[in-house]
């Protein structure tokens, strides 16, 4: 944060008027910036090592939550089935997600600096996007994944083959690359931004696009959408996958067949849940326009919690994956 009495300027090619200082005349003169500076939170120095600590455990379960969830699964050969392929998958996009974030804050926390360069902030914001939207599509295809396992068990294994399967993670990623990209391009169109400071502990997409200068209907246009192809979209098919597992298991007349049916899409439930509840809290802080403490807060659930999470809740409702991992560590 910037320093009342004595104003940190940042790396510019020409002169650079700020607005948000008192003392200094406006100026529409802006221009092209080197690097950006993460506001994150509190910069108290007392609060400093619990913040690394925090950030730093977090990060470590987490990586090795995911990676214990790859490890088991691709050693037990009766855990070779679609739902587990896809499932290693979004451990891998969940340990892309929160690599990509907290390592440069927790490297900032110990140098005491909140400086990214402009092709810094540009690769974290496009990575982010990548192994996010990946996320959420993955999500979506494990929903499918399930219809189909619940509503036409007999065709399970024609329907969800080995190329299916592969295409389909194909075009998750390629559709996080693609969303990455297009952010990309936005930003790089923009000449100059209105200023350096990023409200978050990472480059957030939505307010790296709020500081470019350039166009704002033509940059509100793509945001709409992004937010359709990549919002929308995969949460309609989630909501109607989970539509016509209802009517499946609502049809099967035992109760108990009832529960063992819906308990296979119990985990995958929870995190989608955990996934679209706490990207929706990082969507009200940025419209009601909270802070720059509060507005990371909420970041923090949706790139590290929700991430962390997901081990556990696999892991914990699973007992395929438990008896897995009973037999890893014997």
């Amino acid at each position: 944060m910037y320093n009342s009495h004595e104003p940190n300027y940042p790396k510019t090619n020409t002169i650079f008027y700020y607005t948000q200082f008192p003392g200094y005349a406006k100026s529409q003169n802006l221009t092209s910036v080197s690097e950006f500076h993460l506001m994150g939170f509190s910069e108290e120095p007392e609060l400093q090592p619990l913040l690394l600590g925090l950030f730093l455990s977090m990060y470590l379960v987490t990586v090795l939550g995911n990676l214990l969830i790859i490890l088991v699964v691709t050693s037990d050969s009766h855990l070779h089935t679609p739902m587990y392929f896809f499932l290693c998958n979004l451990s891998l996009a969940d340990v892309g997600v929160i690599s990509t974030t907290v390592p440069k804050m927790i490297v900032g926390n110990l140098t005491h600096s909140t400086d990214i360069s402009y092709a810094g902030c540009l690769t974290q914001m496009s990575s982010f996007l990548l192994f996010a939207c990946m996320d959420d599509f993955l999500l979506t295809v494990m929903a499918y994944d399930r219809y189909v396992a619940i509503c036409h068990p007999l065709h399970y294994q024609v329907i969800m083959n080995s190329h299916r399967c592969g295409i389909l993670l194909l075009l998750s990623f390629v559709a996080g690359l693609s969303e990455s990209q297009l952010h990309n391009l936005i930003v790089l169109q923009s000449s100059c931004f209105k200023g350096v400071e990023i409200a978050n502990f990472f480059c957030d997409p939505s307010q790296l696009l709020n500081l470019t200068c350039s166009d704002t209907f033509s940059s509100d246009i793509v945001t709409y959408i992004v937010s359709i192809i990549y919002g929308f979209l995969p949460m309609s098919g989630i909501l109607f996958s989970y539509y016509k597992i209802a009517s499946s298991i609502l049809r099967i007349p035992s109760p108990g067949g009832r529960y063992k049916t819906f308990s296979t899409c119990g985990s995958h439930l929870t995190v989608v849940c955990l996934f679209y509840g706490a990207g929706l809290g990082v969507y009200l802080s940025s419209a009601f326009s909270l802070s720059a403490g509060k507005d990371a807060l909420a970041s923090v659930v949706y790139t590290v919690v929700t991430p962390m999470l997901n081990p556990f809740i696999y892991s914990l409702r699973n007992k395929e994956i438990q008896r897995a991992m009973r037999m890893l560590f014997k």
